[in-house]
Order: structure tokens, then C-alpha cells, then sequence
């Protein structure tokens, strides 16, 4: 009896299938389950002491139609493009000069790991000391008034849009850097070398060869900061000492009132638009085919 013999290409086919089956499994329970819950959710109806099924559009209507929702988005979308701003700046400048000026391995390795010691503590550790130091009677305001720069303390340290900005810098400055360092890590060194052998300044090779093959790299960045910061709640609320509002904390407040359809509403759109924001990014460079 003759064998049928079976295709490599088909069985390594075959074989990825089933090596890939148990990730996707646990992918599709623990993160499209609960999303799919989400949006289900969104569609039903509540009172002041309850929520049920139902196939309603309200909860949607009035966040989309509400003032307070797009005001809110235009203070989320304020910080996050000050945010990353700020971050593209420190993780660019920060990983270059990691990157080609460091010249051994070690210490570019030392270097890195000193940069990330902030980062071996909470997020709300590192964000609340802040506090003591932009306080009325905190370091920076002693320290202003003793050196005669400063007559009174400045109130807008503390509690105010500027706080926040400089808690959301401090907390995700590093998720900028990484990827950065990662991508020019990569970079010939050849290929500057050439660019200087061909006349090119400092800033022409910058512009023209660094920036150029660091972008997917500033991408995935961006991508990281831009998410992190819209969906933020307690650095806000903390910064901002209540005077400030984010998407993140619509939501916070509406499952504090136990409105869940309305929460799960908020936190569709939310997520909508983060998915455009990505989207559009994803445009300006193909990060699977440039990595």
C-alpha cells in the first residue's frame, strides 16, 4: 500500500497552526472576551440602583453630545501632545547620545540601567513625590526664594496642568527611550561614517540618516506614551489636585456611581479613539517592515 506524502510546506504550515493555537486561546479569553463584554455592556440600560440588558443607544448619544466629553477629550488630547513632546525630546536626545556617544558596550549597558532606576519603584510612589517638592512649602519654592529668584511662592507648580505634564514626563519618558536606543542601536555606523566622508554636518547626517532609521523607533514610542496617557486616571487626579479632568477619570467617576453602561460606553470610545490615533501613526512609517 503506497504512502501519500504529505507536503513539507503544508506541514510546517500545519505545525505553526498548532504552535500558535494556545496563544491565540488564551489572547481571545483574557483580552477579546472582555472587550467583547465591554461593548456589550455599553448597549444596556440602567437606573439609580441598577443596570440590565437591554439594545439602547443612550449611552452613547449623550457622551458623544455632551460638552463636558469633548471638553474633556480637548484637556486629554492637550496632554498628550505636550507629553510626547517633551518624551520625544528626552528619549531622542537621551538614546543618541547612549547610542553614539558611549563607545563601549558596557558602559552604554551601565548607562541604560541608570536611567531606569526610577522606574524600579511605583508609578504612584514616583508620581506623589513630586508633591513635597512642588508644594507652596516644597523644595523648589525654598530653594527659588533663597537664591532671591522669587519674592512669594509660585502656586502653578503644584496643582496644575504643569504638574501633570511633569509626573506624565517622568513616569512614561522611558517607555520613549527604550525603543529609541533599540532602533539606533541597530544603525550601521558605516552609513555616517559615508555621510561625513561626503561632506554632510552634524546636523545634515542627523536629519538625513539618524532620524530617518530611528523613526520606527520613535513610533513605537509614541505609540506607548500616547496610550498611556489617554487612558490615565490617578495622575490627574493626584497632579492636577482635582482641578483637571481626563477621559480616564469620566470613566473612573461613572463606575463610582455605579454606572456601568455609561462607563462601558466611555471606555468604547475611548478606545475607538486611541485605535485612530495608533492608526494614523502607523502611517507615517511600516514598523513590521522596517524592524
Amino acid at each position: 500500500m503506497k504512502k501519500t506524502r504529505i507536503d513539507p510546506s503544508k506541514r510546517a504550515e500545519r505545525i505553526s497552526w498548532l504552535l500558535v493555537t494556545p496563544l491565540a486561546a488564551v489572547l481571545g479569553f483574557f483580552l477579546l472576551m472582555p472587550i467583547f463584554t465591554i461593548v456589550v455592556v455599553s448597549f444596556w440600560n440602567y437606573n439609580e440602583w441598577s443596570f440590565f440588558p437591554d439594545f439602547v443607544f443612550d449611552n452613547y448619544i449623550y457622551h458623544l453630545t455632551s460638552a463636558v466629553t469633548w471638553a474633556t477629550y480637548l484637556k486629554t488630547l492637550k496632554f498628550v501632545v505636550i507629553t510626547w513632546l517633551f518624551c520625544v525630546s528626552i528619549g531622542f536626545t537621551v538614546a543618541y547620545f547612549l547610542a553614539f556617544h558611549v563607545r563601549t558596550l558596557p558602559a552604554q549597558i551601565a548607562l541604560f540601567l541608570v536611567c531606569t532606576i526610577p522606574f524600579w519603584t511605583s508609578n504612584i510612589i514616583r508620581m506623589i513625590s513630586w508633591i513635597p517638592f512642588l508644594g507652596r512649602n516644597g523644595i523648589a519654592n525654598s530653594s527659588l526664594m533663597h537664591l532671591g529668584v522669587i519674592d512669594e511662592p509660585l502656586e502653578w507648580l503644584l496643582y496644575s496642568d504643569f504638574a501633570v505634564v511633569l509626573a506624565f514626563v517622568h513616569l512614561y519618558a522611558l517607555f520613549m527611550v527604550v525603543p529609541i536606543f533599540n532602533t539606533m542601536m541597530r544603525i550601521d555606523k558605516s552609513l555616517i561614517e559615508a555621510a561625513r566622508d561626503a561632506g554632510a554636518n552634524g546636523i545634515q547626517i542627523l536629519l538625513n540618516v539618524v532620524i530617518p532609521l530611528a523613526k520606527p523607533g520613535i513610533m513605537i514610542g509614541s505609540i506607548f506614551v500616547v496610550t498611556l496617557v489617554m487612558g490615565d486616571v490617578i495622575t490627574v487626579r493626584h497632579m492636577s489636585g482635582g482641578q483637571s479632568a481626563s477621559v480616564g477619570r469620566i470613566i473612573s467617576n461613572e463606575i463610582s456611581l455605579l454606572q456601568y453602561p455609561a462607563a462601558a460606553a466611555s471606555s468604547v470610545v475611548l478606545l475607538c479613539t486611541v485605535l485612530l490615533m495608533i492608526g494614523v501613526m502607523m502611517r507615517f512609517v511600516n514598523i513590521r517592515k522596517e524592524l
